[in-house]
């Protein structure tokens, strides 16, 4: 792809082309109208000019006077008499006071047509066509035209017509033009060396922005700290946005991989004591390694469980009614249950609607009841109840287990953090991914010890739809 400031040097330097040009031909156009005006406005005053030198007691001695005053070097004007042009005086001699006088002229005509008296140039190929009628025209006449004014003056009893050759107008143009072009051409170089100038300056922070990012490493997440302009803050603020999502992905990909190892390796080494003991002859190592096989398989359950919620996004979110979605998971969990003579119970509304995604909410509700059987001894019962409060759908479970140490109720949500009943085989990642799917969820959680004993787990969301609860006439007890 083009770069930026090569394609901002092409584009500007082809508008300040075309800009030019038009600029050139918009005054060439306006002066050759202004032009027009200005020499038309200069005709006719000069004919006015000349009717009021001339009138009835004018005779041919005061026309052979203003024929030798208008005569030029090799075109003489003429005086004609009964139509024919007369010879030019042998004493006249011709002068020009500027060499473009040439390109104007003026006659004089009878009303009939027949010529009085031409100018110089008006005699060179034949005379000049009478004028008609007033005002201005242009003329052809030997080849080019004339501009021409004409008017009649009743005084003298004379057609007066003053001209201008189209060749006054082209090189008056021209010259006004060129006058403006010059300049401009000259001042072309100058300006497009100005603008790559500015241009290069303008993108100089995009590569120090550039420069910046390619001069790093894969272990340098620090932010950018480059200056730049006001429109490029936002892509510098993106792209810190942008290393802070990647800082934390790394470090909890880190720390993922630093658990898991620490945690996989204790069970290995268990395993592997007791196989080897198993091999000696002590058959009740084989229990314990069978003890050892089940922590090992739960800790990697939970660890895939744990390695997708921390890479995917946000599920899409819909309406979801947890009663039966809790009820689905209490019945998959019964078997379990009733092998270690538990009761689950689900209590209170048989409807609460929440906004969230479904998988997610069976993952999280599945794994507090996991981990409520899991820490409640033998004949124990767990409870499941449903409730609204507050404009608040909540979700509760209680178990009858030993509950958690206060000073540890904290800190019981931290990723492979096992406290209570050491004896329970668990990963200690069930709290930790309840809580990692709250804050998806925008959910809160709340965790507090039970009197007597036990835990009580709390979530909350805000209800979709609380009209539609209702109580259950009694508790559902599996068992």
């Amino acid at each position: 792809m083009i770069s930026i400031r090569r394609y901002l040097t092409r584009t500007l330097a082809l508008v300040l082309a075309l800009v030019t040009a038009l600029a050139i031909t918009a005054a060439y156009l306006i002066t050759a109208h202004e032009m027009e005006e200005i020499l038309d406005a200069q005709l006719s005053l000069e004919s006015r000019v000349v009717a009021g030198l001339i009138g009835p007691d004018t005779d041919l001695a005061d026309y052979r006077h203003i024929a030798a005053e208008l005569s030029q070097p090799g075109h003489f004007a003429r005086l004609y008499e009964a139509g024919r042009a007369q010879p030019p005086d042998d004493g006249i001699r011709a002068s020009l006071y500027h060499h473009e006088e040439h390109l104007l002229s003026v006659g004089f005509w009878h009303p009939d047509g027949t010529p009085q008296l031409l100018g110089a140039v008006w005699n060179d190929a034949g005379p000049f066509p009478a004028p008609q009628q007033t005002g201005y025209d242009w003329v052809e006449y030997n080849g080019a035209r004339w501009r021409v004014f004409s008017m009649f003056d009743a005084q003298s009893g004379l057609w007066i017509r003053t001209g201008v050759h189209e060749e006054f107008f082209s090189e008056l143009e021209s010259k006004v033009v060129l006058g403006n072009l010059i300049p401009m051409l000259l001042a072309l170089p100058v300006l497009l060396w100005a603008m790559g100038v500015i241009i290069r300056r303008g993108v100089r922070p995009i590569g120090a922005l550039s420069r910046q990012v390619e001069g790093r490493n894969d272990r340098d997440l620090s932010f950018l700290d480059v200056t730049v302009p006001r429109e490029l803050a936002g892509l510098r603020q993106a792209i810190n946005d942008f290393i802070a999502r990647l800082r934390e992905t790394l470090e909890r990909e880190r720390r993922f991989t630093a658990d898991a190892a620490h945690e996989l390796r204790t069970p290995l080494a268990g395993l592997k004591i007791h196989l080897d003991n198993a091999r000696a002859g002590e058959s009740a190592s084989l229990d314990k390694a069978y003890s050892g096989v089940e922590r090992l398989q739960r800790v990697v359950e939970q660890l895939l469980v744990l390695a997708r919620i921390d890479r995917e996004a946000p599920s899409q979110e819909a309406d979801v009614d947890i009663y039966p979605l809790a009820l689905d998971l209490v019945a998959e969990l019964w078997p379990w249950a009733q092998a270690r003579h538990q009761e689950i119970e689900v209590t209170g509304l048989e409807a609460l609607w929440v906004r969230a995604d479904p998988v997610e909410l069976g993952i999280l509700i599945r794994n507090l009841l996991d981990n409520a059987l899991r820490y409640t001894p033998e004949h124990g019962t767990v409870t499941l109840e449903l409730a609204e409060r507050d404009g608040r759908a909540r979700l509760i479970v209680r178990d009858s287990g030993p509950g958690i140490p206060e000073a540890l109720i904290d800190k019981v949500t931290e990723r492979f953090r096992r406290v209570a009943d050491q004896r329970t085989t668990g990963s200690g990642l069930g709290l930790s991914i309840v809580l990692e799917l709250t804050r998806r969820q925008q959910a809160s959680l709340t965790l507090r010890n039970r009197e007597p004993h036990g835990l009580e787990v709390s979530l909350s969301w805000p209800s979709v739809s609380p009209a539609t609860a209702r109580r259950l006439p009694r508790p559902d007890t599996i068992g």
